[in-house]
């Protein structure tokens, strides 16, 4: 697996041009995000969100598909978003927070059925840097296994477990500082959000 070892406040171009590369080309990669480590590929590739579906053994039809967004403009294209809404985004993104919205048909057909889509946009540069160059948003899943434990914040042990899954690019950014998931808020409902996941964001409107 190649590490590319880069920090939020020294982002090397050349390194985001590497991922995104990458993604283009429909391979997954691991990079930080400001709670947990992350597996995203491009979302409108479906052959890549099938891949990472593969690799951390979701079913699309069952499981809740997330994205990663540069911004809250690139969100609306893949989420509806009414005025409501857009006021609790504005005032918790970037942020520790996936809020759940419903879904745009302008989605992937991979969520062909589904009427919600997790929309993250992350407090860390490097993450909202690759959303931007990338053009697209992109799928993310945790890059986590079952009992993991503390090893879930070491990008060594990171490294090791995914070395044969098919992924080939680590943005290694050091250890996370914390073990805590995003928050997730239901605002499909944007009148009355409710947490669905208490994470490392408070939500409190």
């Amino acid at each position: 697996m190649r590490t590319l070892r880069m920090f939020p406040t020294s982002i090397n171009n050349d390194y985001i041009d590497i991922a995104v590369n990458d993604m283009r080309d429909g391979k997954p990669i691991i990079y930080p995000t400001d709670t947990l480590y992350a597996i995203g590929c491009d979302a409108l590739n479906n052959r890549a969100v099938e891949n990472i579906c593969r690799i951390k053994s979701i079913d699309p039809k069952k499981h809740f598909l997330s994205v990663v967004c540069a911004d809250i403009s690139q969100a609306s294209v893949y989420a509806r978003i009414d005025n409501k809404a857009f006021v609790i985004l504005k005032q918790y993104l970037p942020g520790p927070y996936t809020f759940i919205l419903p879904a745009a048909t302008t989605l992937p057909k991979i969520f062909k059925g589904r009427h919600q889509v997790g929309i993250r946009i992350p407090d860390n540069p490097i993450t909202l840097q690759l959303a931007s160059a990338l053009g697209n948003p992109i799928l993310s899943s945790t890059a986590d296994w079952p009992d993991a434990d503390e090893d879930v914040t070491l990008p060594e042990a990171i490294a090791d477990h995914f070395a044969h899954s098919g992924i080939d690019l680590f943005i290694d950014e050091g250890e996370c500082l914390s073990t805590l998931p995003s928050t997730i808020v239901d605002l499909t409902d944007s009148s009355s959000p409710v947490v669905i996941r208490e994470g490392k964001g408070q939500f409190d409107f």
